[in-house]
């Protein structure tokens, strides 16, 4: 019998991260300590988990069984710890992947109430808007925006955040405001992630629905830099309502084309590591699901 779960948990990082020196900085270990813990627990199987070689480490066949295996076990451990604990309260760490707008904006604020409620759970926020291998980054939970690329995945809306097209007052002193929206072609475009999805220019009034392609004359991988890029007269983007809100609150931009709705944007958790996944990941979103409804964020007109 494994008496040593520590053992399973470092393993587990090793073959997903495809590295001992970087599951080892993990666990706040040397890279020869974390090699000899697995090479123990290989002893204590009887079986080889992993092949080394000078280019990467990966699970064998009989490893990739047992890691599939034991992810659910390490799992339910600690839903079993946690439903036992006096309070409920949650510790360990908490890794959770969201764009940087919704992250500062929207989850920050919100999630406080919640991290003083579990003062032994680390919360750890990798803020971002492109995508990345969450099961190798040991993500417990991500947010994001829009259609996931994975219709299966085991995932939970959140919420839906309406879309706006917006421009600084600046610039429209200097081009006018685009009054539908195919004038939109003839206007200079800040595209940004948000901007990029397909739903970001289709517009519908009265029944009547326009989609309009348009070219960018300002590109950014960040959502924050396109309103950055907007409130410094750059030209017009498309966002979330809720991302900009705090602009068009002071009046560094300014809604257009208010009388044609976009389609909101959906936001789902997206848990990768399915029924494996730790209470507190699935607390978290509970907590902002609910904190959402409570107080959902509201667009200014």
């Amino acid at each position: 019998m494994i008496k040593d779960n520590f053992a399973l948990r470092l393993y587990t990082r090793v073959a997903r991260l495809g590295s001992f020196s970087a599951a080892a900085r993990e666990c706040g270990l040397s890279q020869s300590q974390a090699s000899r813990i697995v090479a123990d627990l290989e002893a204590e199987l009887g079986v080889r988990l992993l092949s080394r070689t000078t280019r990467a480490v990966v699970p064998t066949e009989a490893g990739g069984e047992f890691l599939a295996r034991v992810e659910p076990i390490l799992a339910a451990l600690d839903e079993a710890e946690h439903s036992v604990r006096e309070g409920g309260e949650l510790r360990g760490l908490l890794r959770m992947s969201m764009p940087t707008s919704f992250g500062i904006r929207d989850v920050i604020p919100r999630l406080a109430s919640f991290a003083e409620r579990h003062p032994d759970l680390r919360i750890e926020l990798q803020l971002g808007d492109r995508r990345q291998d969450l099961v190798r980054d040991a993500v417990d939970v991500a947010i994001r925006l829009g259609r996931l690329p994975d219709a299966t995945a085991t995932a939970k809306r959140i919420a839906t955040i309406p879309r706006v097209v917006v421009a600084s007052p600046e610039y429209l002193d200097r081009f006018g405001a685009p009054e539908t929206p195919d004038d939109l072609v003839r206007h200079r475009i800040v595209g940004g992630t948000a901007a990029a999805v397909p739903t970001a220019w289709r517009f519908e009034r009265h029944g009547q629905e326009s989609a309009i392609k348009l070219d960018p004359h300002f590109l950014t991988d960040e959502n924050e830099g396109a309103i950055a890029a907007a409130v410094a007269g750059f030209g017009i983007t498309s966002t979330s309502g809720w991302a900009c809100r705090r602009e068009l609150e002071s009046g560094a931009l300014v809604r257009l084309l208010p009388d044609w709705t976009l389609a909101g944007i959906p936001v789902h958790a997206y848990f990768p590591m399915g029924r494996a996944t730790r209470a507190a990941a699935r607390a978290a979103i509970d907590h902002l699901v609910s904190a959402f409804e409570r107080s959902p964020s509201v667009v200014p007109g």
